[in-house]
Protein backbone atom coordinates (compact mmCIF):
# COMPACT_ATOMS: atom_id res chain seq x y z
CA UNK A 1 0.00 0.00 0.00
CA UNK A 2 1.17 3.36 -1.07
CA UNK A 3 2.04 5.43 2.33
CA UNK A 4 1.22 9.32 2.33
CA UNK A 5 1.98 11.94 4.22
CA UNK A 6 -0.60 14.92 5.87
CA UNK A 7 0.12 18.77 4.83
CA UNK A 8 -1.85 21.99 5.80
CA UNK A 9 -2.08 25.29 4.10
CA UNK A 10 -4.78 27.86 4.42
CA UNK A 11 -7.70 25.82 2.97
CA UNK A 12 -7.27 22.75 5.12
CA UNK A 13 -5.47 19.10 4.49
CA UNK A 14 -4.24 17.23 1.80
CA UNK A 15 -2.61 13.49 2.08
CA UNK A 16 0.79 14.00 -0.39
CA UNK A 17 2.57 10.84 -1.40
CA UNK A 18 5.22 10.52 1.39
CA UNK A 19 7.76 10.16 -1.28
CA UNK A 20 7.13 13.02 -3.28
CA UNK A 21 9.08 16.39 -3.33
CA UNK A 22 6.71 18.70 -4.24
CA UNK A 23 3.66 19.57 -1.51
CA UNK A 24 0.36 20.90 -1.34
CA UNK A 25 0.28 23.75 -2.46
CA UNK A 26 1.93 22.25 -6.13
CA UNK A 27 -1.05 19.83 -5.68
CA UNK A 28 -3.30 21.87 -5.66
CA UNK A 29 -1.79 23.89 -8.49
CA UNK A 30 -1.69 20.90 -10.14
CA UNK A 31 -5.59 20.46 -9.81
CA UNK A 32 -6.56 24.38 -10.46
CA UNK A 33 -4.51 24.57 -13.57
CA UNK A 34 -4.99 21.50 -16.45
CA UNK A 35 -4.32 24.08 -19.15
CA UNK A 36 -2.34 24.05 -21.69
CA UNK A 37 -0.76 20.28 -20.77
CA UNK A 38 2.86 21.61 -21.34
CA UNK A 39 5.64 22.07 -18.58
CA UNK A 40 7.52 24.84 -17.27
CA UNK A 41 10.32 25.71 -19.73
CA UNK A 42 13.55 23.81 -18.68
CA UNK A 43 15.32 27.19 -18.45
CA UNK A 44 13.22 28.98 -15.96
CA UNK A 45 13.06 25.95 -13.49
CA UNK A 46 17.33 26.05 -14.19
CA UNK A 47 17.16 29.97 -13.33
CA UNK A 48 14.64 29.35 -10.43
CA UNK A 49 17.38 27.14 -8.65
CA UNK A 50 20.23 29.76 -9.05
CA UNK A 51 17.72 32.36 -7.89
CA UNK A 52 17.04 30.12 -4.55
CA UNK A 53 20.87 29.12 -4.25
CA UNK A 54 21.89 33.32 -4.10
CA UNK A 55 18.90 33.96 -1.94
CA UNK A 56 20.21 31.04 0.38
CA UNK A 57 23.68 32.09 0.44
CA UNK A 58 23.16 35.47 1.23
CA UNK A 59 20.47 34.49 4.05
CA UNK A 60 23.13 32.52 5.00
CA UNK A 61 26.18 35.31 5.06
CA UNK A 62 23.79 37.44 6.92
CA UNK A 63 23.18 34.95 9.59
CA UNK A 64 19.27 34.33 8.79
CA UNK A 65 20.18 30.57 7.79
CA UNK A 66 21.58 28.40 10.40
CA UNK A 67 24.66 26.24 8.52
CA UNK A 68 22.55 22.50 8.70
CA UNK A 69 19.71 24.24 6.88
CA UNK A 70 21.89 26.43 4.38
CA UNK A 71 24.08 23.40 3.58
CA UNK A 72 21.73 20.85 2.41
CA UNK A 73 19.56 23.57 0.77
CA UNK A 74 22.39 25.13 -1.27
CA UNK A 75 22.70 21.76 -2.59
CA UNK A 76 19.73 21.30 -3.53
CA UNK A 77 19.38 24.65 -5.30
CA UNK A 78 22.87 23.26 -7.46
CA UNK A 79 20.92 20.10 -8.09
CA UNK A 80 17.77 22.29 -9.76
CA UNK A 81 19.89 24.85 -11.42
CA UNK A 82 21.70 21.98 -12.74
CA UNK A 83 18.68 20.13 -14.58
CA UNK A 84 18.76 17.20 -11.63
CA UNK A 85 15.16 18.27 -10.79
CA UNK A 86 12.92 19.10 -13.63
CA UNK A 87 10.91 15.88 -13.43
CA UNK A 88 9.42 17.36 -9.71
CA UNK A 89 8.25 20.97 -10.90
CA UNK A 90 4.96 20.15 -11.99
CA UNK A 91 2.94 22.78 -12.52
CA UNK A 92 1.22 23.55 -15.88
CA UNK A 93 3.00 26.44 -17.79
CA UNK A 94 0.23 28.62 -17.54
CA UNK A 95 -1.57 29.10 -14.08
CA UNK A 96 -3.17 31.85 -12.38
CA UNK A 97 -1.22 34.15 -9.54
CA UNK A 98 1.85 35.81 -11.25
CA UNK A 99 3.91 32.72 -10.98
CA UNK A 100 3.13 32.13 -6.97
CA UNK A 101 2.56 28.62 -8.24
CA UNK A 102 5.88 27.59 -9.56
CA UNK A 103 7.31 29.58 -6.62
CA UNK A 104 5.71 27.05 -4.51
CA UNK A 105 6.47 24.09 -6.20
CA UNK A 106 10.18 24.92 -6.51
CA UNK A 107 10.32 25.87 -2.78
CA UNK A 108 8.92 22.93 -1.96
CA UNK A 109 10.72 20.64 -4.26
CA UNK A 110 13.81 22.46 -2.76
CA UNK A 111 12.93 21.92 0.66
CA UNK A 112 12.27 17.84 0.71
CA UNK A 113 15.30 17.27 -1.15
CA UNK A 114 17.06 19.14 1.18
CA UNK A 115 15.61 17.43 3.67
CA UNK A 116 16.48 14.29 2.08
CA UNK A 117 20.20 15.56 1.72
CA UNK A 118 20.02 16.06 5.63
CA UNK A 119 18.29 12.89 6.10
CA UNK A 120 15.44 13.70 6.65
CA UNK A 121 12.13 12.49 5.39
CA UNK A 122 9.80 14.54 3.07
CA UNK A 123 7.43 17.00 4.72
CA UNK A 124 9.72 17.36 7.80
CA UNK A 125 9.09 21.19 7.73
CA UNK A 126 10.04 22.12 11.21
CA UNK A 127 13.59 21.08 10.27
CA UNK A 128 13.26 23.06 6.22
CA UNK A 129 10.66 24.54 5.83
CA UNK A 130 9.80 26.05 2.42
CA UNK A 131 8.60 29.30 3.41
CA UNK A 132 10.23 29.99 6.31
CA UNK A 133 13.76 29.23 5.00
CA UNK A 134 13.53 28.47 1.40
CA UNK A 135 11.41 31.36 1.01
CA UNK A 136 13.02 33.49 2.80
CA UNK A 137 13.03 37.32 2.01
CA UNK A 138 11.46 36.90 -0.89
CA UNK A 139 8.30 36.99 -3.00
CA UNK A 140 7.36 35.48 -6.26
CA UNK A 141 6.93 39.27 -7.59
CA UNK A 142 10.48 39.24 -7.62
CA UNK A 143 12.47 35.48 -8.10
CA UNK A 144 9.57 34.86 -10.63
CA UNK A 145 10.73 37.81 -13.09
CA UNK A 146 14.42 37.39 -11.75
CA UNK A 147 14.64 33.74 -12.92
CA UNK A 148 12.91 34.79 -16.52
CA UNK A 149 15.55 36.97 -17.14
CA UNK A 150 18.43 34.49 -16.74
CA UNK A 151 16.72 32.05 -18.62
CA UNK A 152 16.45 34.64 -21.43
CA UNK A 153 19.85 35.73 -21.16
CA UNK A 154 21.35 32.06 -21.17
CA UNK A 155 18.75 30.96 -24.14
CA UNK A 156 19.83 34.34 -25.45
CA UNK A 157 23.73 33.37 -26.05
CA UNK A 158 22.10 30.10 -27.74
CA UNK A 159 21.15 31.80 -30.11
CA UNK A 160 23.77 33.99 -30.61
CA UNK A 161 25.73 31.40 -31.04
CA UNK A 162 23.56 29.69 -33.76
CA UNK A 163 23.06 32.74 -35.43
CA UNK A 164 26.42 33.76 -35.72
CA UNK A 165 26.75 29.94 -37.42
CA UNK A 166 24.36 30.14 -39.75
CA UNK A 167 26.07 34.07 -40.64
CA UNK A 168 29.20 31.85 -41.68
CA UNK A 169 27.47 28.90 -43.73
CA UNK A 170 25.35 32.34 -45.84
CA UNK A 171 29.14 33.96 -46.38
CA UNK A 172 30.78 30.86 -47.17
CA UNK A 173 28.06 30.43 -49.91
CA UNK A 174 28.39 34.07 -50.91
CA UNK A 175 31.89 33.42 -51.99
CA UNK A 176 31.91 29.70 -52.88
CA UNK A 177 28.40 31.27 -55.82
CA UNK A 178 30.28 34.50 -56.66
CA UNK A 179 30.85 33.74 -60.09
CA UNK A 180 26.99 32.15 -60.65
CA UNK A 181 25.12 34.68 -62.91
CA UNK A 182 21.26 34.21 -62.67
CA UNK A 183 18.21 36.00 -62.65
CA UNK A 184 16.64 38.38 -60.37
CA UNK A 185 13.29 38.68 -60.16
CA UNK A 186 11.27 41.40 -58.79
CA UNK A 187 7.08 40.49 -57.85
CA UNK A 188 7.88 37.22 -58.85
CA UNK A 189 8.96 38.43 -62.43
CA UNK A 190 11.87 38.31 -64.50
CA UNK A 191 13.74 41.93 -63.84
CA UNK A 192 17.59 42.02 -63.99
CA UNK A 193 20.52 39.97 -63.88
CA UNK A 194 21.85 39.42 -60.32
CA UNK A 195 24.59 36.29 -59.30
CA UNK A 196 23.75 33.50 -56.89
CA UNK A 197 26.21 35.00 -54.38
CA UNK A 198 24.55 38.19 -53.92
CA UNK A 199 21.38 36.59 -53.21
CA UNK A 200 23.11 34.67 -49.88
CA UNK A 201 25.39 38.24 -49.50
CA UNK A 202 21.99 39.84 -48.66
CA UNK A 203 20.35 37.04 -46.81
CA UNK A 204 23.80 36.87 -44.79
CA UNK A 205 23.60 40.88 -44.10
CA UNK A 206 19.90 40.24 -42.43
CA UNK A 207 21.68 37.66 -40.53
CA UNK A 208 24.20 39.50 -39.34
CA UNK A 209 22.00 42.21 -38.02
CA UNK A 210 20.12 40.16 -36.08
CA UNK A 211 22.81 38.47 -34.52
CA UNK A 212 24.37 42.16 -33.54
CA UNK A 213 20.46 42.68 -32.10
CA UNK A 214 20.20 39.74 -29.93
CA UNK A 215 23.59 40.13 -28.72
CA UNK A 216 22.64 43.96 -27.87
CA UNK A 217 18.85 42.55 -26.14
CA UNK A 218 20.84 40.97 -23.20
CA UNK A 219 21.11 44.71 -21.73
CA UNK A 220 17.44 45.43 -21.05
CA UNK A 221 17.41 41.71 -19.51
CA UNK A 222 20.07 42.26 -17.24
CA UNK A 223 18.69 44.67 -15.13
CA UNK A 224 16.78 42.43 -12.31
CA UNK A 225 14.31 43.24 -9.21
CA UNK A 226 15.52 40.80 -7.13
CA UNK A 227 15.55 42.41 -3.42
CA UNK A 228 12.34 44.27 -4.65
CA UNK A 229 9.91 41.39 -2.77
CA UNK A 230 5.85 41.62 -3.07
CA UNK A 231 5.89 45.03 -4.82
CA UNK A 232 9.68 46.66 -5.37
CA UNK A 233 9.73 48.05 -1.70
CA UNK A 234 11.61 45.42 -0.55
CA UNK A 235 9.30 45.18 2.39
CA UNK A 236 10.09 41.71 4.79
CA UNK A 237 13.92 41.90 3.04
CA UNK A 238 16.42 43.40 5.23
CA UNK A 239 18.12 45.81 3.79
CA UNK A 240 21.58 44.37 3.90
CA UNK A 241 19.83 41.15 1.56
CA UNK A 242 18.75 43.17 -0.67
CA UNK A 243 21.98 44.76 -1.22
CA UNK A 244 24.26 41.20 -1.53
CA UNK A 245 21.48 39.14 -3.33
CA UNK A 246 22.23 40.34 -6.99
CA UNK A 247 25.75 39.82 -6.49
CA UNK A 248 25.44 35.97 -5.62
CA UNK A 249 23.03 35.47 -8.37
CA UNK A 250 25.82 37.24 -10.63
CA UNK A 251 28.32 35.11 -9.15
CA UNK A 252 26.60 31.81 -9.30
CA UNK A 253 25.45 33.00 -13.08
CA UNK A 254 28.21 34.36 -14.65
CA UNK A 255 25.59 36.79 -15.95
CA UNK A 256 26.51 40.86 -15.37
CA UNK A 257 22.90 41.22 -13.20
CA UNK A 258 22.62 44.53 -12.23
CA UNK A 259 19.56 45.37 -9.40
CA UNK A 260 17.44 47.94 -11.12
CA UNK A 261 17.60 51.42 -9.77
CA UNK A 262 13.70 51.38 -9.70
CA UNK A 263 12.05 48.33 -8.25
CA UNK A 264 8.47 49.41 -8.03
CA UNK A 265 9.04 50.38 -11.73
CA UNK A 266 10.98 46.88 -12.31
CA UNK A 267 8.21 45.05 -10.58
CA UNK A 268 5.02 46.34 -12.41
CA UNK A 269 6.70 46.60 -16.17
CA UNK A 270 7.52 44.79 -18.72
CA UNK A 271 8.38 46.79 -21.43
CA UNK A 272 11.89 45.18 -21.98
CA UNK A 273 10.00 42.00 -22.14
CA UNK A 274 8.52 43.47 -25.24
CA UNK A 275 11.11 45.01 -26.08
CA UNK A 276 13.61 41.86 -25.87
CA UNK A 277 10.91 40.08 -28.22
CA UNK A 278 10.46 42.52 -30.82
CA UNK A 279 13.91 41.77 -31.13
CA UNK A 280 12.94 38.40 -31.92
CA UNK A 281 10.69 39.00 -34.42
CA UNK A 282 12.63 40.70 -36.16
CA UNK A 283 14.97 37.45 -36.66
CA UNK A 284 11.58 35.64 -36.81
CA UNK A 285 10.96 37.63 -40.42
CA UNK A 286 14.32 37.52 -41.62
CA UNK A 287 14.59 33.71 -41.12
CA UNK A 288 10.77 33.10 -43.17
CA UNK A 289 11.95 35.17 -45.29
CA UNK A 290 15.12 33.15 -46.26
CA UNK A 291 13.22 30.05 -45.70
CA UNK A 292 10.64 31.07 -47.91
CA UNK A 293 13.17 31.87 -50.73
CA UNK A 294 15.04 28.66 -51.08
CA UNK A 295 11.40 27.31 -51.24
CA UNK A 296 10.76 29.40 -54.75
CA UNK A 297 14.77 28.90 -55.72
CA UNK A 298 14.72 25.03 -55.27
CA UNK A 299 10.63 24.73 -56.60
CA UNK A 300 10.06 22.18 -59.56
CA UNK A 301 12.66 20.89 -59.78
CA UNK A 302 11.35 20.13 -63.75
CA UNK A 303 8.52 22.20 -64.07
CA UNK A 304 10.02 25.50 -61.59
CA UNK A 305 13.08 27.64 -60.57
CA UNK A 306 15.96 24.68 -60.01
CA UNK A 307 18.48 27.42 -59.03
CA UNK A 308 19.59 25.75 -56.17
CA UNK A 309 19.49 21.88 -54.96
CA UNK A 310 18.44 21.72 -51.65
CA UNK A 311 19.52 18.01 -49.33
CA UNK A 312 17.08 15.62 -49.98
CA UNK A 313 16.26 14.65 -46.36
CA UNK A 314 12.86 12.74 -46.91
CA UNK A 315 10.24 11.44 -49.27
CA UNK A 316 7.88 13.94 -49.68
CA UNK A 317 4.40 12.13 -50.70
CA UNK A 318 2.74 9.23 -50.14
CA UNK A 319 1.22 8.90 -53.33
CA UNK A 320 3.67 10.84 -55.74
CA UNK A 321 6.89 8.53 -56.01
CA UNK A 322 9.99 10.56 -56.74
CA UNK A 323 8.61 13.41 -55.05
CA UNK A 324 10.97 15.56 -52.73
CA UNK A 325 9.30 18.69 -50.52
CA UNK A 326 11.83 21.32 -49.07
CA UNK A 327 10.72 19.92 -45.35
CA UNK A 328 13.45 22.20 -43.41
CA UNK A 329 12.30 25.51 -44.94
CA UNK A 330 8.66 25.18 -44.27
CA UNK A 331 9.36 23.99 -40.66
CA UNK A 332 11.89 26.85 -40.16
CA UNK A 333 8.74 29.21 -41.17
CA UNK A 334 6.26 27.22 -38.92
CA UNK A 335 8.71 28.17 -36.26
CA UNK A 336 8.90 31.18 -36.94
CA UNK A 337 5.08 31.69 -37.56
CA UNK A 338 4.95 30.36 -33.87
CA UNK A 339 7.22 32.88 -32.68
CA UNK A 340 5.37 35.91 -34.24
CA UNK A 341 1.69 34.34 -32.89
CA UNK A 342 3.80 34.00 -29.38
CA UNK A 343 4.58 37.84 -29.63
CA UNK A 344 0.94 38.97 -29.84
CA UNK A 345 0.27 36.96 -26.75
CA UNK A 346 3.20 38.40 -24.97
CA UNK A 347 2.21 41.88 -25.93
CA UNK A 348 -1.33 41.12 -24.67
CA UNK A 349 -0.13 39.53 -21.24
CA UNK A 350 2.57 42.40 -20.21
CA UNK A 351 -0.53 45.43 -21.72
CA UNK A 352 -2.38 43.12 -19.27
CA UNK A 353 -0.27 44.17 -15.81
CA UNK A 354 -2.51 46.46 -13.40
CA UNK A 355 -0.88 48.80 -11.24
CA UNK A 356 1.97 47.39 -9.04
CA UNK A 357 2.16 44.24 -10.52
CA UNK A 358 2.15 42.06 -13.51
CA UNK A 359 -0.30 38.93 -13.06
CA UNK A 360 0.14 37.16 -16.23
CA UNK A 361 3.76 36.51 -16.35
CA UNK A 362 3.69 33.12 -16.41
CA UNK A 363 2.06 33.35 -20.05
CA UNK A 364 5.24 35.78 -20.66
CA UNK A 365 7.32 33.64 -19.91
CA UNK A 366 6.22 31.00 -21.94
CA UNK A 367 5.88 32.71 -24.95
CA UNK A 368 9.61 34.67 -24.93
CA UNK A 369 11.68 31.60 -23.58
CA UNK A 370 9.91 29.35 -26.61
CA UNK A 371 10.45 31.67 -28.90
CA UNK A 372 14.21 31.99 -27.72
CA UNK A 373 13.95 27.98 -28.18
CA UNK A 374 12.37 27.84 -31.29
CA UNK A 375 14.80 30.05 -32.98
CA UNK A 376 17.32 28.89 -32.01
CA UNK A 377 16.55 24.80 -33.13
CA UNK A 378 15.12 27.09 -36.51
CA UNK A 379 18.95 28.56 -37.14
CA UNK A 380 20.41 25.25 -36.12
CA UNK A 381 18.63 22.91 -38.71
CA UNK A 382 18.11 25.87 -41.56
CA UNK A 383 21.98 25.78 -41.19
CA UNK A 384 22.81 22.25 -40.76
CA UNK A 385 20.14 20.48 -42.69
CA UNK A 386 19.53 22.87 -45.93
CA UNK A 387 22.55 25.41 -46.43
CA UNK A 388 25.49 23.32 -45.24
CA UNK A 389 25.05 20.72 -48.35
CA UNK A 390 23.21 23.05 -50.67
CA UNK A 391 24.28 23.17 -54.63
CA UNK A 392 23.57 25.35 -57.13
CA UNK A 393 22.32 24.08 -61.03
CA UNK A 394 24.61 26.43 -62.55
CA UNK A 395 23.59 24.67 -66.14
CA UNK A 396 19.79 25.74 -65.06
CA UNK A 397 20.62 29.14 -63.92
CA UNK A 398 23.12 30.03 -67.25
CA UNK A 399 19.99 28.55 -69.45
CA UNK A 400 17.26 30.76 -68.01
CA UNK A 401 19.95 33.72 -67.79
CA UNK A 402 19.99 33.09 -71.66
CA UNK A 403 16.38 32.77 -72.44
CA UNK A 404 15.01 35.70 -70.02
CA UNK A 405 14.13 39.19 -71.35
CA UNK A 406 16.31 39.67 -67.59
CA UNK A 407 19.58 39.75 -69.70
CA UNK A 408 18.34 42.74 -71.89
CA UNK A 409 18.87 45.54 -68.65
CA UNK A 410 22.52 44.59 -68.78
CA UNK A 411 22.99 45.74 -72.49
CA UNK A 412 21.06 48.91 -72.68
CA UNK A 413 24.03 50.77 -71.28
CA UNK A 414 26.23 49.45 -74.08
CA UNK A 415 23.44 49.43 -76.80
CA UNK A 416 20.54 51.70 -75.43
CA UNK A 417 16.84 51.10 -75.15
CA UNK A 418 15.74 51.17 -78.50
CA UNK A 419 17.92 48.71 -79.74
CA UNK A 420 17.08 46.59 -76.64
CA UNK A 421 13.62 46.82 -77.46
CA UNK A 422 14.04 45.56 -80.89
CA UNK A 423 15.84 42.65 -79.45
CA UNK A 424 12.60 41.36 -76.99
CA UNK A 425 10.53 41.82 -79.94
CA UNK A 426 12.16 39.70 -81.76
CA UNK A 427 12.78 37.03 -79.23
CA UNK A 428 8.84 37.00 -79.24
CA UNK A 429 8.82 36.41 -82.94
CA UNK A 430 11.57 34.01 -83.45
CA UNK A 431 12.34 32.66 -80.23
CA UNK A 432 15.64 33.26 -80.76
CA UNK A 433 18.05 34.03 -77.61
CA UNK A 434 19.55 37.89 -76.84
CA UNK A 435 22.84 36.20 -77.54
CA UNK A 436 22.25 34.54 -80.59
CA UNK A 437 19.92 38.56 -82.03
CA UNK A 438 22.74 40.64 -80.91
CA UNK A 439 25.67 38.65 -82.81
CA UNK A 440 23.65 37.94 -85.29
CA UNK A 441 22.76 42.11 -86.32
CA UNK A 442 26.52 42.63 -85.57
CA UNK A 443 25.73 44.98 -82.59
CA UNK A 444 27.91 42.97 -80.40
CA UNK A 445 30.77 40.25 -80.56
CA UNK A 446 30.79 37.28 -78.65
CA UNK A 447 33.34 38.90 -76.20
CA UNK A 448 31.90 41.50 -75.07
CA UNK A 449 28.36 39.56 -74.85
CA UNK A 450 29.99 37.57 -72.30
CA UNK A 451 31.80 40.37 -70.60
CA UNK A 452 28.23 42.57 -70.00
CA UNK A 453 26.65 39.68 -68.84
CA UNK A 454 29.15 38.30 -66.50
CA UNK A 455 29.88 38.09 -62.63
CA UNK A 456 31.76 40.64 -63.00
CA UNK A 457 29.84 43.09 -64.80
CA UNK A 458 26.39 41.96 -62.58
CA UNK A 459 28.27 42.48 -59.28
CA UNK A 460 29.89 45.71 -60.43
CA UNK A 461 27.77 49.16 -58.64
CA UNK A 462 25.90 50.50 -61.13
CA UNK A 463 26.88 50.62 -64.95
CA UNK A 464 29.42 51.80 -66.72
CA UNK A 465 28.63 55.32 -68.96
CA UNK A 466 28.26 56.00 -72.31
CA UNK A 467 30.88 57.23 -74.49
CA UNK A 468 29.51 60.26 -76.43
Amino acid sequence: MKAYRKEKDLLGAREIPADALYGIHTLRAVENFPLSGRTVHPALIHAYGAVKWACAKTNAELGYLPEEVYRPLAQACEEMADGKLDAHILVDALQGGAGTSLNMNVNEVLANRALQLAGKQPGQYEFIHPLEHVNLHQSTNDTFPTALRVAAIRLLKQLENELVRLLETLQNLEKKFAHVVKIGRTELQDAVLTTMGRTFGAYADAISRDRWRVYKAEERLRVVNLGGTAIGTGITAPRRYIFKVVQHLNAITGLGLARAENLIDATQNSDALVEADGILQTCAVNLHKISNDLRWLSSGPHAGLNEIILPARQAGSSVMPGKINPVIPEAVMQAAMTVMGNHTRLVQACAAGNLELNAFMPLIADALLENFSLLTKASHILNRMALKDLQVNEANCKKQVENSTAILTALVGRLGYEKIQQVAQKMQQTGQSVREIVISEGWLDESTFNELTSAEAVNRLGTEERTK
